[in-house]
């Protein structure tokens, strides 16, 4: 296991004047044995960044360390990592115990002890009774699930996950995450993992950096990132639905925008209320997200199951609670005091 340190990382494709800058000056202090996801849109960078890491993409300048050592320069194979990628990347023609071995058979690792590990990697991912058919008898969790296992016998210092979730349906990203969280737990080596699915990012993060074009617009932990967004883009990323971000209620002030988390606005009448017009409501079982505008902005309320609730074309009043709002810059987006 090791620490990972990111000193002013940047990344350039190309050279010259026609070089286009793609991550611009990264900083982050990965410790030993956390779990971190890197989380934002498409395009933002968070996958090239994990490339740098694993050594397939040429860092432009900036210094990158696993443990202690430098590895800006070093052969991928040199860095010590496993990366489990999105597409399974699985030999067809081999069993699922051979494609876990296969990386081991080639490092001429002695034939009992690929044995023993890919065994004991079997029966943390409860692949046991698997190994002997092929990737094509499998469900799509369940080839995840060898990939994985293929990483784990390697014995790394460093997990890399590239939105290894995404192929799989809803259900199964669920149970795979649980699976990933358990793994964890289990090994207890440092992990980043690369997803544009916010709620990915906080049920697997013990710290998440939060990627916009290249930049990182804050890193903390889950909590700090929803509770204290450090800017509009992070506010209107994380969480869902998003933060109620407005320019013009009641109250606000020039040159500043209010945020307010939709479960954080009660229906009720107060001195500082908003009137809202409700324009359509969704049913989510355990709760409702009622839609609408207040002064021509759009706001969403969040009301819990068993609560009275306006229909669509009424107007109702709904109070932002006061300890629950947020403040940032209208010209920058950054968060204020």
């Amino acid at each position: 296991m090791a620490s990972i340190s990111l000193k002013n990382i940047v990344k350039h494709y190309g050279s010259g004047k026609s070089a286009v800058p793609v991550i611009h000056g990264v900083n982050a202090e990965i410790q030993d044995g956390e779990f971190i996801v890197l989380v934002g849109p498409s395009g933002c960078g968070k996958s090239t960044l994990l490339r740098m890491i694993a050594g397939l993409e040429e860092i432009t300048s900036g210094e990158l360390r696993i443990g202690s050592q430098v590895v800006n320069d070093l052969e991928p194979a040199k860095r010590d990592i496993a990366m489990v990628f999105q597409n399974y990347a699985l030999y067809p023609h081999m069993t699922n115990y051979e494609n876990m071995a296969y990386g081991l058979k080639l490092a001429k690792v002695p034939k009992d002890e690929i044995k023993a590990r890919v065994d004991k990697a079997a029966r943390i991912l409860e692949l046991s009774h698997l190994l002997d058919r092929k990737p094509r008898q499998l469900s799509g969790g369940q080839r995840q699930r060898v990939a994985m296992g293929r990483a784990i016998v390697r014995q790394p210092q460093v997990f890399l996950f590239d939105e290894p979730l995404s192929n799989l349906d809803a259900k199964l990203r669920a149970q795979t995450r649980i699976e990933i969280q358990k793994l964890h737990a289990d090994l207890g080596i440092t992990s980043l993992f690369v997803t544009h699915d916010q709620v990915e990012a906080m049920t697997l993060a013990q710290r998440m950096i939060v990627l916009n074009g290249g930049h990182v617009e804050q890193f903390g932990t889950p909590e700090e990132v929803y509770h204290t967004p450090a800017s509009t883009f992070v506010a209107s990323f994380i969480g869902s639905p998003p933060m109620n971000l407005l320019h013009n209620p009641p109250g606000a002030q020039a040159g500043r925008i209010l945020g307010v988390r939709p479960e954080h606005i009660d229906l009720a009448a107060t001195e500082r209320s908003w009137a809202f017009a409700v324009e359509t409501v969704e049913l989510l079982g355990a709760e409702r997200l009622l839609y609408g505008k207040v002064g021509g902005e759009s706001v969403t309320v969040r009301v819990e199951e068993g609560r009275a609730y306006p229909k669509p074309g009424e107007t109702t009043q709904i109070a932002p609670r006061p300890d629950r709002l947020h403040w940032f810059d209208a010209a920058t987006g950054k968060r204020l005091p």
